[in-house]
C-alpha cells in the first residue's frame, strides 16, 4: 500500500501526499540526493552538490565546515526556507521540498523551531514580545499564558530581567539569546541552528549546550550549525560540509 502523509494543501486544507521511499524508516529528515545551485550573474556556485542525510528523531547533529561550504544552505533546505534543484528533502514524512511558500511557513511554525545568525528580532517589539510572536503567528499556547511562558523561556536564558527590553537595548549575546529562547516558544520538535552560540562568550555559550542537552534528552532532534568544533563535539554527531560535499558524519562525545 502507498504510504501518505497529511500535508496542507495551496489552500491550507490538509491532504495526502506520497511520500519518497523511506531508506530508513527511524529517520525523522531525510535528504535524497539534495543539490542546490546560486547562479550571480553568469557565475554559477554549486552550494550543495547530491548530498544524502538521515537524522534520526531525538539525534544532537553538529554541522561543521569552513565559511561557504554549505553549511546554511543545508539547514534553510531543512527548515523549507529554500528549496533544492535536484533531490527530496522530507521532514517527519512530509516532503517539504514541495510545499508552497505558504504552506511551508504553517509547517515551520508547528514543527520547527529555528535560530537565525543574524537574531532577526523584530527592533519594536520588546523581548519577551518578539518570542511571543511565534505563539501568536501560530496559535499556540493559549492567549492568556503566552506572557507567562515568553518570560518563563527568556529566564530559560539568563534573560529575566531584560524580558521588557528592546533588542537594541541588550547586546548581541543577549540578542542571541533571546532568539533562541523564541525558537523555543512552539515547544517544536525540531530545532535547528545557524551559528548559534556564535555571539556567545564561553560560558554562556557552554550554558546554551546545556540546555540543547536537555531539550535532546526530553526528546526533541536538534542540528546546529558551526564553527565551534569543540562545540560540535559535544553533540551526539557530527557532519562535515566542504565545497558542498558531505565528508564525514562522526559520533560526538555525547
Amino acid at each position: 500500500m502507498e504510504t501518505t502523509a497529511e500535508t496542507p494543501s495551496p489552500s491550507g486544507t490538509p491532504g495526502p501526499r506520497p511520500l519518497v521511499p523511506r531508506d530508513d524508516p527511524d529517520a525523522l529528515i531525510e535528504l535524497h540526493g539534495v543539490t542546490k545551485t546560486y547562479r550571480t550573474g553568469e557565475t554559477e556556485f554549486t552550494a550543495l552538490d547530491r548530498i544524502d542525510l538521515r537524522i534520526a528523531a531525538g539525534e544532537f547533529v553538529g554541522v561543521v565546515g569552513p565559511s561557504g561550504s554549505g553549511k546554511s544552505t543545508l539547514l534553510n533546505l531543512m527548515a523549507a526556507i529554500d528549496r533544492p534543484d535536484r533531490g527530496d528533502v522530507v521532514v517527519g514524512g512530509v516532503e517539504v521540498s514541495q510545499l508552497s511558500e505558504n504552506d511551508a511557513a504553517r509547517w515551520r511554525g508547528r514543527n520547527l523551531g529555528v535560530i537565525f545568525q543574524f537574531f532577526q528580532l523584530l527592533p519594536t517589539l520588546s523581548l519577551a514580545d518578539n518570542v511571543m510572536l511565534p505563539m501568536d503567528l501560530c496559535d499556540v499556547h493559549p492567549r492568556a499564558e503566552r506572557p507567562e511562558v515568553a518570560r518563563d523561556l527568556l529566564g530559560r536564558v539568563g534573560l529575566a530581567g531584560h524580558a521588557d527590553k528592546l533588542p537594541s537595548q541588550v547586546s548581541g549575546g543577549q540578542q542571541q539569546r533571546a532568539a533562541i529562547a523564541r525558537a523555543l516558544a512552539n515547544d517544536a520538535p525540531i530545532i535547528v541552528g545557524d551559528e548559534p552560540t556564535g555571539n556567545l562568550d564561553s560560558a554562556s555559550a557552554a550554558s546554551m549546550m546545556a540546555l540543547f542537552d536537555t531539550l535532546v534528552a526530553a526528546g526533541r532532534t536538534v542540528v546546529l550549525v558551526t564553527h565551534d568544533r569543540e562545540l560540535a563535539e559535544r553533540t551526539g554527531r557530527t557532519v562535515t560540509v566542504r565545497d558542498g560535499v558531505l565528508t564525514e558524519q562522526g559520533g560526538g562525545s555525547r
